[in-house]
């Protein structure tokens, strides 16, 4: 399927546990929910406040993962979730090749995420 999104960056908000292990072995196969589900969650810019009050609320020392899904072509799927919203899902393992920007995971008061550089 193509992709129906203008949408070629999207971010995966990740444990320090499982930013080591992606910096170590150059690649993630997911977390414990992305392995239940059968695919890597992601988010789009805008999706991301509600993903962090929906899973991250109150963790602290998380990291945000800049993915250029245009790169991993079909091995991203954008599917309905939340709302009905158009979520990008990584059927396969996300690979250091496709990670364009790493940084803290901060999200300001107002709910606004400042994204990796």
């Amino acid at each position: 399927m193509a992709n129906p999104t203008p949408d070629r960056i999207a971010y995966k908000i990740m444990t320090a546990d499982e930013i080591e292990q992606l910096q170590q072995l150059g690649e993630f196969r997911g977390s414990a929910a992305d392995l239940a589900d059968g695919f890597i969650h992601m988010s789009t810019a805008t999706q991301l406040p509600a993903t962090i009050e929906a899973h991250y609320r109150g963790r602290q020392n998380l990291v945000l993962v800049a993915v250029d899904v245009a790169s991993l072509g079909s091995l991203v799927r954008w599917e309905a979730s939340r709302g009905g919203q158009l979520f990008p899902h990584l059927y396969g393992v996300l690979s250091t090749d496709a990670v364009v920007a790493v940084g803290p995971l901060e999200q300001a008061s107002d709910g606004t995420v400042k994204l990796p550089a």
